[in-house]
């Protein structure tokens, strides 16, 4: 599983010009499921985003976490983090999981952390989205199982 994520003032998606989830500030969570994870790598991704000290306290140093400022998290499925270009230029993604799969456990991600209080918001799984942000720092991670 990887999850690129963006610390963010704000974001939000929209599909077919409609607005389907948007949050203040706090995380961008770009969720790619790989063909073998299982819902262990569900909690442990959900639990090491909730947790990361990626937001600067009273002295400018990245030492707090969503779970500390009570931050928000827009979660979006992004199979193409599975993208493997190594060879030609199309990428080929054999190594994303099915859709079935990947949406079941991208719910699971979503319940996973509202569950610890987060308020979060989705896109929609399998759909063409728009996601508009405005980047903080800017700040990008990527966490992977």
């Amino acid at each position: 599983m990887r999850a690129l994520i963006q610390r963010v003032k704000w974001a939000k998606v929209v599909v077919e010009g409609k607005t389907v989830g948007e949050i203040g500030p706090g995380i961008l969570t770009l969720l790619g499921i790989k063909n073998t994870d299982t819902e262990h790598d569900v909690q442990w991704v959900v639990g090491k985003v909730s947790k990361l000290r990626i937001f600067e306290d009273d002295e400018g140093k990245m030492n707090l976490s969503l779970l500390d400022l009570k931050a928000e998290q827009l979660i979006v499925s992004q199979f193409t983090l599975y993208g493997d270009t190594e060879q030609g230029n199309r990428p080929g993604f054999a190594d994303a999981a099915r859709p079935d799969v990947a949406q079941a456990l991208y719910e699971k991600a979503v319940q996973a952390s509202r569950d610890l209080g987060i308020k979060t918001e989705a896109g929609k799984f399998q759909a063409h989205m728009e996601v508009s942000l405005l980047n903080d720092g800017p700040a990008t991670f990527l966490i992977e199982t």
